[in-house]
């Protein structure tokens, strides 16, 4: 099969589309003939060397995939070959095939194209996994929602305005992206660039500040997120592009009964990942199915272009989610 290989890590330019052998499903496994894929930020960091799969997956890069089960492994029940799907995977998904377990699979809504099946899996879990199972946002409270143009975020953005009556939700974004964070129903955006982001937060909650805070930026934003974060607030770390290193006041953080809880989940055991999946698909998937969630696709390029989709994202240039057309007939 097609699928992109890396020549060791560095830039965009290592990555080629080579042919690799195809993949056999194991235990509890399907292939999926897959006909998209997306480009998610763990990608480029694997690719650069800093993210590697967990132990026996996929070397190929990819995080979610959607198209049509092609072969089942032994012990598979509840789907078929020619299922629509789409779903997590730990790695493969920039590959013409590709192994997923059966239990990260959700079915495709009829009224949802393969390209936007391929945006669902890794941005909106991430975000309903991070902000509503953990973070347990509720009605009548505040979330604060960092680098709001991203996949994880635009994601967070539609699911707290859906979900939950009476959300207030604040964004930061860079000021070319402000007017489209607003559009998508954002209370509050702040010029991350010009304002001050816990300031402008405590100012638009009466002082109450974040009762949730969904964080991918990780050490430069410690302080001022703590600085936010309500009584009794739950930070969400999901990300540490500017660095994993910072210091921490405990005794601020005791006085107001904060928690700061670190998420990933790659990583995370495979049948917690069942778990997850099948959560979302009970709360979440029925408003895709009805096109009250419409996933939003930024860009697509074809698997040959990916070293360009990839600086499309590491440029920030992006708005929602960069898709890889795979199979370009579907």
């Amino acid at each position: 099969m097609k699928a992109v290989v890396l020549d060791g890590f560095g830039g965009p330019e290592v990555m080629h589309v080579s042919d690799v052998q195809t993949p056999e499903p194991g235990r509890g496994q399907v292939r999926v003939k897959v006909s998209a894929t997306s480009v998610n930020r763990a990608d480029i960091i694997q690719r650069q060397g800093h993210y590697p799969p967990p132990p026996g997956e996929s070397e190929i890069l990819g995080l979610e995939v959607a198209g049509v089960i092609d072969a089942l492994g032994p012990e598979i029940d509840g789907w078929k070959p020619g299922d629509r799907v789409m779903g997590l995977v730990a790695g493969g998904g920039y590959g013409q095939y590709a192994l997923a377990y059966a239990g990260h699979l959700m079915p495709i809504p009829e009224s949802m194209s393969f390209a936007e099946a391929a945006c669902v899996s890794e941005t909106y879990i991430t975000a309903f996994l991070n902000i509503f199972l953990i973070g347990d946002f509720k009605s009548n409270e505040t979330v604060l929602i960092h680098g709001g143009g991203g996949g994880v975020n635009t994601s967070a953005i539609q699911l707290c305005r859906t979900l939950v009556q009476d959300a207030t939700i604040a964004v930061t974004a860079s000021p070319g992206k402000i007017d489209r964070v607003k559009a998508l129903g954002a209370d509050l955006v702040i010029n991350y660039r010009r304002q001050n982001f816990a300031e402008e937060v405590r100012a638009f909650t009466g002082q109450k500040g974040a009762d949730v805070i969904l964080d991918h930026i990780g050490a430069d934003y410690l302080q001022s997120n703590l600085k936010c974060l309500a009584v009794e607030g739950r930070l969400i770390v999901i990300g540490v592009i500017s660095g994993a290193v910072a210091e921490l006041n405990l005794a601020h953080m005791m006085v107001k009964r904060q928690r700061i809880i670190g998420s990933v989940i790659r990583a995370r055991p495979i049948e917690e990942k069942g778990r997850i999946t099948a959560a979302f698909k009970e709360r979440v998937l029925p408003l895709f199915a009805d096109r009250s969630i419409v996933p939003l696709i930024h860009r697509q390029f074809s698997l040959e272009n990916v070293s360009a989709a990839h600086r499309e994202m590491e440029e920030s240039r992006h708005f929602g989610k960069i898709v890889l057309q795979v199979d370009e007939t579907t």
